[in-house]
């Protein structure tokens, strides 16, 4: 396993983490998840992600409970906040009052004393930018927090980050979360030139356009069935709302998922362009939970 600077810090993680989004807690036996994250730590993997909102603090409960068998020190682990927690008027976004509770709340979940990286989720455009980084930087001297990252804000969300921080001498951003395949490059114009010139690390989620590039779909053939989008649970997640007729449609057209939907609206992405011609070559094997990390070194 290589290992590579996070940004302009010392913090040193694996080129590779491990993730939990639509994986541990709901959409993965339990089993699964345990020999999954065990057997990433065997191989060298150092950095494990997660966020409060993957099945409502479920995924975190997991990922504690199996890395709580591992010494602390040897792994860097990191957590989320933004998206809603309840359906209160306080319990989403990056106010100070729902920064603070949700961080003292992973940690419960998760079983340690203080996570590595705590992302904000999403930029927050109705908390002032100051109360949220002066937020993180009071978790930071605490000692519940050692990093600050963001995932999904924009390069000039970021510069004003940093001119805050620089301004207050607050503690400062050193890794972003995009999203980053063959099929979604924005990050390549802005974002990583950004990075690169402020010292802020790039850990990209989805590499494999959630299994869509590895060769596992293919045009004119049903969904496999040992994929994640053809069992049931995952399904009755994504369709909760609909009524009872309008699943069994929708569980019908999934099934024929690879060769009649014109498009995928779910990820904005163009599914022509996701599924490859059909070859002699077998398919690749996906790794749902698998999230690759690319930080740019200083």
């Amino acid at each position: 396993m290589e290992y590579r600077k996070l940004g302009r810090s010392g913090l040193k993680v694996s080129e590779i983490s491990l993730g939990s989004w639509m994986t541990y807690g709901g959409y993965v036996e339990n089993e699964k998840s345990v020999r999954s994250i065990e057997q990433a730590y065997d191989l060298g993997v150092n950095f494990f992600d997660t966020a409060n909102v993957y099945e409502r603090g479920e995924a975190e409960k997991v990922v504690g409970q199996v890395l709580g068998a591992y010494p602390r020190d040897s792994y860097v682990l990191a957590t989320k906040v933004f998206w809603p927690m309840g359906d209160g008027p306080n319990d989403r976004g990056l106010s100070r009052k729902h920064v603070i509770e949700q961080c003292n709340a992973s940690l419960k979940r998760l079983g340690t004393d203080y996570v590595d990286i705590y992302y904000c989720h999403r930029y927050d455009p109705e908390t002032p930018l100051e109360e949220t980084l002066r937020a993180l930087d009071d978790l930071v001297t605490q000692g519940k927090v050692l990093y600050i990252g963001v995932s999904e804000w924009t390069a000039a969300q970021m510069v004003e980050a940093l001119g805050i921080q620089e301004r207050y001498l607050l503690d400062r951003i050193v890794v972003n979360q995009p999203v980053y395949n063959m099929f979604n490059r924005y990050i390549e114009k802005e974002v990583i030139p950004t990075g690169l010139a402020k010292g802020i690390g790039q850990v990209v989620f989805s590499p494999l356009a959630q299994g869509l590039l590895t060769g596992k779909y293919r045009r004119g053939q049903a969904v496999p069935a040992e994929s994640r989008a053809a069992s049931k649970n995952w399904s009755e997640k994504r369709c909760r709302k609909a009524s009872s007729s309008r699943w069994s449609n929708w569980r019908k057209s999934l099934r024929n998922w690879a060769s009649s939907c014109p498009s995928l609206r779910s990820h904005g992405f163009c599914v022509k362009r996701m599924w490859p011609a059909p070859s002699s070559e077998p398919a690749g094997r996906s790794r749902s939970s698998r999230t690759a990390a690319h930080p740019a070194s200083s």
